[in-house]
């Protein structure tokens, strides 16, 4: 019986022991024949606008492939040389096509890839397998990196482990974790795409929200025969999509397959105690090239240069034509352009740009983010020239909005804030500017820069080193932007000065910060400035610090206190803290639990504090609800007790997979007008210098406001005029989803990712006001062209295939605010307007050969998305029909 059972251990050792202890092994003497094939499907990964009509673009490479045994080591089964050799190559459509558009039909391999390739590609190779891993590979100096990629993706399918678990492996991808599965002659190999490290390297957008999201998968099946491979198929798919829409989507496949057709007597082994000097005896030519894929440098031959770029599209950016699709997409095309151009090449188009289009091109020289663009444009612009104001403004304005700055950009602004600076206004943005840098800068992980401590401090320092109210705004605007943990301490500080403007900005910038970061510290100062403890404050401080007291998990006695304050207060401001509550509850904001449950106090809550009538209000809405993205829209109204406008603040936020944009804030601010129609201030007022001005918050970046007048003079010189031309408050072109990345196939073909967003953005503002009709009027125009274009394309040199996916649309956005004061009270009418827009949406699907036979297919729809205006509370339409009914 124990002899039985020993010659049943020892046949079923004998059966498993390959498998079991290393990887798959090859008999000496015998050459493994297989065919093999590699393809790539490129294609749009959902929605409507095209699918898959037409079959995807790509290609597909087919070959025999003949392995041998070359060498293994004497004291080890598992290691081993393998001669491959790849021969008979065909490459065709990847999907069934007719004649008139196969550019691969009637064209032969040599053809395409030339004589001197196919030959490197079908001479012989080696391949180092060690316990089931590529150890090495050995082919020749003179080959295209493209052809030794394809070696690579062979390679790659003869590398496998005959045992179950997780490790780290390196082919043709990357370096790369993997799982496998082991069975009975069966393998299974899971990669985990997300892991792999390669050469490249890319950037993305700092905003999730704008950002693009990837999803990937590898399987490659194994089966076995005789301790080594007899089938080995592999499918690996990426798609990509932007976050805000995910129906702009592009899609890649890319299949590998390995099957044993015959096995036939081979060449005998080589003899040699280590793979050097076996390598060599094979082939003195051989060269130890990496595992890992080498970089492909890939050429457009028929690619304008930026001159001839320029030339083409000029007359689409001109000012004239920035409200259209069209130069926003070329906006995103001279971006490439510039990317790819030296700095005597975009100085050449800067220079002979007409002034009306040389804003926009400096918007795209910014916005490409390279070296030698940040040199050139720095070169071509004078700072120490007043006059140029626009130029130098919308350069640090595309600086502020860019999508992966550098310390180079913001040590360039530094040095630039040492120098002479011709205007006050340009002074002030440059700072302002370098907060939004600093910021983008740390959350990269960067925090500690040289250029980003040296801001930092500069920041930190400034509000105490000067007495003059503009430049600590200046300072306190650009902590605004910056968001530094360590400035909240300061901020908090401010929040209780005794100009209402740094109050103001001080609170809205503590507004901002996530909720862990408002200390019980820093709500007990908001609370002394709300019920003014210390000192009487400005209606717009008090209200500033209540908006941050409720949006900061508020305490019980908190919103207790809040609500007791109702009917204490100036009557403008009591309608606004009563509307807020109102909003907080309806939109069930995060306070809403907690204002509910002090509402069940009857002396919080009860009839003649939640009676107050006025014209003030707080209102939020959704604008849209979409699986992709949601966007809420907030109108914050309040007047001073004479029934003039104080402060108008409009809001855009949108949400996306977890993540918060601030996409929009435009707020108008004005203060002592009540001498002109014989009023009296409100508290805290009375001696306020007239002033009206506007403050925009755009993509999260805070703006220098602009002004509308100032001083009585000035108001005087201005307020009879009720058709006066609304102010500007920002133009231009901004590059908002910024996408670059490659992703390294396993059959050893590269996809180059690029996914732009891009915006014409126009936003102005005005306060119109009239004694002879007693009526004012503010207006906020948004008018804005938003093209995004994502492309994929798997490039040879020799042979390309590409999928391009987009969508654009034209739209505008119009808030006004109109006021009759001909009797009391007041009548006060709010409208928010979205016109009509179009939405179009592309796919468009290229194959091309560098002999220049070239396959394109574009498929689009059109939708018109209908306008609207937005709903605000009842009483504000019962208002706006009194207004418009006594206008007719």
């Amino acid at each position: 019986m124990l002899k039985l059972s020993l010659i049943l251990l020892c046949a079923l050792s004998s059966s498993v022991s390959v498998p079991a202890k290393g990887g798959p092994r090859l008999a000496g003497g015998q050459l493994y024949k297989f065919g093999y094939s590699t393809e790539v499907l490129l294609d749009r990964a959902r929605g409507r606008a095209g699918g898959s009509a037409g079959g995807s673009a790509g290609y597909r490479i087919s070959s025999a492939v003949d392995i041998s045994l070359a060498w293994r080591n004497p004291g080890s089964k598992d290691d081993q040389l393998l001669r491959v050799a790849i021969s008979d190559v065909k490459i065709e459509n990847a999907t069934p096509r007719p004649d008139e558009d196969n550019i691969f039909l009637d064209t032969p391999t040599q053809r395409i890839l030339g004589t001197a390739n196919l030959e490197a590609l079908e001479r012989p190779f080696l391949v180092h397998l060690k316990l089931g891993k590529v150890k090495g590979l050995y082919s020749y100096q003179k080959e295209l990196t493209a052809i030794r990629n394809l070696k690579r993706g062979v390679a790659s399918l003869l590398q496998l482990q005959l045992t179950s678990g997780k490790t780290q492996e390196v082919d043709a991808s990357g370096r790369c974790m993997v799982e496998y599965t082991a069975g009975k002659d069966h393998v299974t190999r899971v990669k985990a795409v997300d892991t792999c490290k390669t050469l490249e390297t890319g950037f993305t957008t700092h905003s999730q929200v704008l950002g693009v999201s990837g999803k990937s998968s590898s399987i490659t099946e194994f089966t076995l025969e005789d301790g080594f491979v007899k089938t080995a198929v592999s499918e690996e798919t990426h798609v990509l999509s932007v976050n805000a829409r995910h129906s702009a989507a592009a899609k890649v496949v890319s299949r590998q397959t390995l099957t044993l057709v015959s096995k036939e007597a081979g060449p005998q082994e080589a003899t040699g105690q280590d793979v050097p000097s076996v390598v060599q005896s094979l082939d003195g030519e051989f060269v130890s090239v990496s595992v890992l894929p080498e970089r492909v440098k890939t050429k457009c031959k028929t690619c304008p240069t930026l001159w001839e770029h320029w030339q083409a599209v000029h007359k689409q950016l001109e000012p004239e034509g920035l409200s259209k699709a069209a130069a926003t997409r070329n906006f995103l095309s001279l971006i490439h352009s510039v990317r790819k151009s030296t700095k005597e090449d975009i100085l050449k188009v800067m220079k002979n740009c007409s002034k009306t289009a040389l804003p926009q091109m400096v918007d795209v020289v910014t916005s490409a983010q390279t070296p030698a663009s940040l040199d050139a444009v720095l070169s071509f612009l004078n700072f120490s020239d007043a006059g140029g104001l626009v130029l130098q403004e919308r350069f640090l304005y595309a600086c502020g909005f860019s999508s992966h700055p550098n310390q180079s950009m913001l040590q360039a602004l530094l040095d630039l804030w040492k120098r002479k600076i011709g205007s006050t206004e340009i002074r002030e943005s440059v700072m302002i500017i370098m907060g939004a840098l600093v910021r983008k800068l740390c959350q990269k992980g960067g925090c500690e820069l040289p250029a980003v401590l040296e801001v930092k401090k500069l920041l930190l320092e400034g509000p105490g080193s000067s007495e003059e109210e503009e430049k600590v705004q200046m300072y306190l605007l650009a902590l605004k932007n910056a968001m530094l943990p360590e400035a909240v301490p300061l901020l908090t500080q401010f929040s209780e000065s005794e100009v209402g403007a740094l109050s103001t900005i001080a609170i809205t910038a503590l507004q901002r910060y996530d909720r862990a970061l408002i200390t019980d510290e820093v709500k007990q100062t908001l609370n002394r400035v709300y019920h003014q403890n210390r000192r009487i404050y400005e209606k717009n401080v008090r209200a500033a610090a209540a908006d941050v007291i409720f949006s900061s998990d508020p305490s019980y006695m908190e919103v207790k206190n809040l609500l007791l304050s109702i009917g204490d207060l100036p009557h403008e401001m009591n309608k606004y803290m009563l509307s807020k509550v109102h909003d907080i509850l309806r939109f069930e904001m995060p306070a809403s639990a907690m204002v509910r449950r002090v509402m069940k106090d009857m002396i919080s809550h009860n009839y003649d504090r939640f009676s107050k009538v006025g014209s003030s209000s707080a209102y939020s809405g959704f604008m849209a609800r979409a699986e992709d993205v949601t966007s809420t829209y907030s109108l914050d109204i309040l007047y001073s007790g004479s029934g003039i406008l104080r402060r108008s603040n409009m809001n855009i936020h949108a949400f996306s997979q977890g993540a918060h944009l601030h996409g929009l804030q435009v707020a108008i601010e004005a203060q002592g007008l009540e001498s002109l129609i014989g009023a009296t201030a409100d508290e805290g007022e009375e001696d306020l210098e007239s002033f009206a001005g506007m403050s925009a918050v755009l993509f999260d970046v805070q703006l220098r406001p602009v002004t509308f007048f100032k001083g009585y003079s000035d108001l005087m010189s201005k307020m009879f005029s009720l058709s006066s031309d609304p102010m500007n408050v920002v133009k231009g072109l901004i590059l908002l989803t910024d996408h670059s990345q490659v992703i390294r196939l396993q059959s050893g073909l590269k996809a180059s990712v690029e996914f732009q967003g891009g915006l014409a953005i126009d936003i102005s503002g005005g306060m119109e006001f009239s004694l002879w009709y007693r009526e004012s009027k503010t207006s906020v125009n948004n008018r804005g062209a938003l093209v995004v274009v994502g492309s994929v394309a798997v490039d040879m040199d020799l042979m390309r295939a590409a999928v391009e996916v987009s969508f654009e649309t034209e739209a505008s956005l119009d808030f006004i605010t109109t006021v009759q004061f001909s009797e009391y009270p007041f009548l006060v009418c709010m409208q928010m307007d979205k016109a009509t827009f179009p939405l179009r949406e592309f796919v468009v699907k290229q194959e091309s050969l560098w002999t220049g036979k070239t396959f394109a297919s574009r498929r689009g729809r059109k939708e018109l998305v209908p306008g609207s205006e937005f709903p605000l509370h009842q009483e504000n339409s019962n208002m706006c029909k009194r207004v418009f009914d006594e206008s007719w």
